[in-house]
């Protein structure tokens, strides 16, 4: 499949509502959408690097300067018989995984579509429906937490995870709890806290979490076995697994029992698969992470998360959780029992609403062989 041109659009989404954790306040979403043409077939993809670089070194401007003046020319021109070899092409490029996998991302697409194929089906998936959860940001009182809470169980989903931040946090979970005592619930610090928390979290082992995500620094293995051995609720590793080997280093020092891929944070859905399969392999759960995407990022979301190891909900909500108005047709729903169906036409499965992607693109920029 030859590549024939590659375009780039930087977004701005305004979210339906602030979305707060212990990293700041987010009020719209800035990605970057990556459209590949090959041969006639059109391949969506979505680099979630975003405005500020409080997740990831990672921001739109340097995932923009990678994209443009080093992988799109790896790929542009080149008649590619698989993803793998697409990489191969740009494996010397350091680092830079949104970038990378908002590419990747792209390429997965347009090779789906090639051979007539679900995205799904192409990765491996076997499930026909995913269930999901919900990701609740930091709220201004416990009454406006519950309030949100009744909500989004109301719309069916099967389990809410909170942001959490120092002094702010046993309160919501207190309250939670004794207002839902079955509640599927977990915690997410976004690397907020140290070891000098530790009997903080020890309080939290009393509270029936599923799970605490990412207590500690945003590079750190080594610290969370430490708080680990002294916790009986798992610890999920998000921010700190950029790899399958950060993976591997994190189950063999029992630095977590849980791990969240996000393809955006890993490189792409080769290395979350990589991933996901070695995890498998170990008996560890996995469960696919969320970065405020559009329909775009979502629906290859929703088609990794098909694979057999995602056996948690993962954040991947509605469209209208964040967003008054997707750029896929059609929108992603949440069904009544709490599950989300998998697209199962070629590709990711949704078309690209191009009216809508017109109005909230920044600026674009476009590579083409001539």
């Amino acid at each position: 499949m030859r590549i024939e041109r590659i375009e780039l659009r930087h977004v701005k989404l305004v979210l339906v509502s602030p979305f707060v954790t212990s990293m700041g306040t987010e009020y719209d979403e800035e990605h970057i959408i990556v459209k590949v043409d090959a041969e006639g077939v059109t391949g969506w993809g979505e680099s979630v690097a975003e405005g500020t670089p409080f997740y990831s070194y990672e921001t739109v401007p340097t995932a923009w300067h990678i994209l443009t003046d080093f992988l799109m020319p790896s790929v542009l021109g080149k008649d590619l018989q698989s993803v793998d070899e697409a990489i191969a092409g740009y494996a010397k490029v350091r680092g830079h995984m949104m970038a990378k996998a908002g590419l990747e991302a792209a390429l997965w697409d347009a090779f789906a579509k090639s051979k007539g194929i679900s995205l799904s089906q192409m990765l491996g998936g076997t499930r026909k429906k995913i269930d999901v959860g919900v990701s609740i940001g930091i709220q201004e009182s416990v009454p406006a937490l519950i309030k949100k809470v009744e909500g989004y169980l109301a719309e069916g989903y099967k389990r809410i995870k909170i942001k959490i931040a120092p002094g702010l946090d046993m309160q919501f979970i207190e309250a939670l709890r004794k207002k839902f005592p079955d509640l599927m619930l977990q915690v997410d610090a976004n690397s907020a806290y140290t070891l000098k928390d530790i009997d903080l979290f020890k309080k939290m082992d009393h509270y029936g979490l599923s799970l605490i995500e990412q207590p500690l620094g945003y590079e750190d293995i080594y610290d969370h076995s430490k708080m680990q051995r002294e916790l009986k609720t798992p610890i999920c590793l998000d921010e700190s697994i950029h790899s399958l080997d950060d993976t591997r280093a994190a189950i063999e020092l029992d630095s977590c029992r849980i791990i969240n891929i996000k393809p955006g944070r890993v490189g792409g859905y080769t290395e979350s698969k990589l991933i996901h399969d070695y995890c498998a392999s170990m008996n560890i759960p996995v469960w696919h992470g969320g970065m405020l995407e559009s329909g775009i990022g979502r629906a290859g979301n929703i088609a990794l998360a098909s694979l057999p190891n995602f056996t948690l909900p993962g954040d991947i909500s509605a469209s209208k959780r964040y967003y008054k108005v997707d750029i896929v047709d059609p929108e992603f729903v949440v069904n009544p029992d709490g599950t989300m169906d998998v697209p199962t036409r070629p590709g990711i499965g949704v078309e690209v609403n191009m009216r809508m992607l017109d109005n909230v693109t920044v600026r674009s920029v476009a590579q083409k062989i001539w």
